[in-house]
């Protein structure tokens, strides 16, 4: 049948943030999730049996992209899951991807918005961050107001994002993976109740909401100090608003000497943070020997698209 895939990402400024209707900016990364779907007589998920409690976001995503006969989804991936990478937004791209394109509707913002209301079933709150970047890839700016660059607009009862292209320079960011799964939803949910108790965390997330937009300025004129300086602000900002872990910490002050900046990215309480640097190999070691799994990526690259499939190859 149908075979596409979908990138990871990484957010350089602006998560949870984001969630309130503030801005975020998020790069697609070169590791990409793949979602096969073929025939069958019954729901499969990579051999086994669909059940919902273990297959949230497949099953989520056949609810929203899916009226035909049984089907198996069968995914490979290259993004660690709960690593804070978008594998969640990946798969679910990816999966509805194959499934419109069965039908032959696949359309990029057809997939970003059905993928959307499968992460905002799954996780009860969320943003259209990761999905929309996995489906457009290159750079995705989030904001409430349309701006040059618009793709689509996204809504969810009371908040509603403009979702714009930006293209990306050719910016090397290596990440640094705890292996430390912290889920989503909670993280959100927490966020949530501190910036309604706290005025800090409120004063915290709208200064996010400032160091996103002079991100994205400093990213298109090259300027990696100004990156770097931002990134590492926002990382402070996010251990303001109970995110942060001592391992992500030790991680981003390891990275000092070698890089422009650094700070954890996604969610946060585990996962990954990232570091903007010319020196990879400088960078990876100071990330290892904090505990860390590092690994270089690209940015900027392709989003969701549709892969050659070879019955022989399910």
């Amino acid at each position: 049948m149908k075979r596409c895939s979908a990138p990871g990402k990484i957010i350089l400024f602006g998560e949870h943030a984001v969630v309130f209707g503030k801005p975020a900016f998020a790069l697609a990364i070169d590791l990409r999730i793949t979602s096969t779907l073929s025939a069958s007589t019954q729901y499969l998920v990579n051999g086994r049996p669909m059940k919902k409690q273990y297959h949230m976001y497949v099953s989520s995503a056949l609810d929203q992209a899916w009226d035909g006969p049984p089907v198996e989804v069968v995914t490979r991936s290259q993004i660690p899951s709960g690593s804070g990478l978008g594998s969640s937004a990946a798969v679910t791209v990816a999966t509805i991807a194959a499934m419109l394109a069965e039908k032959g509707r696949f359309q990029a913002e057809a997939v970003a918005r059905k993928a959307f209301e499968v992460e905002l079933a799954v996780q009860g709150r969320a943003s259209p961050t990761d999905t929309s970047t996995s489906s457009n890839g290159h750079g995705v700016l989030v904001a409430q107001e349309k701006m040059d660059g618009f793709l689509w607009r996204i809504e969810s009862g009371d908040k509603s994002w403009s979702i714009h292209h930006r293209e990306v320079p050719e910016f090397t960011f290596v990440i640094g993976y705890t292996g430390i799964h912290a889920s989503t939803g909670p993280l959100v949910a927490g966020v949530k109740a501190l910036v309604d108790s706290s005025r800090d965390a409120a004063k915290a997330v709208d200064r996010i909401a400032e160091l996103v937009m002079d991100g994205v300025n400093a990213m298109e004129k090259g300027d990696k100090a100004k990156v770097g300086r931002l990134m590492a602000e926002n990382h402070q900002l996010l251990n303001t608003l109970g995110v942060g872990h001592a391992m992500l910490d030790r991680a981003v002050e390891a990275c000092g000497p070698v890089s422009y900046g650094a700070k954890m990215t996604g969610a946060g309480g585990g996962g990954s943070m990232i570091a903007l640097t010319d020196d990879p190999t400088g960078a990876s070691k100071a990330i290892a020997s904090t505990g860390c799994t590092p690994f270089t990526v690209k940015v900027g690259c392709e989003g969701v698209r549709l892969e050659p499939y070879a019955r022989r190859d399910s």
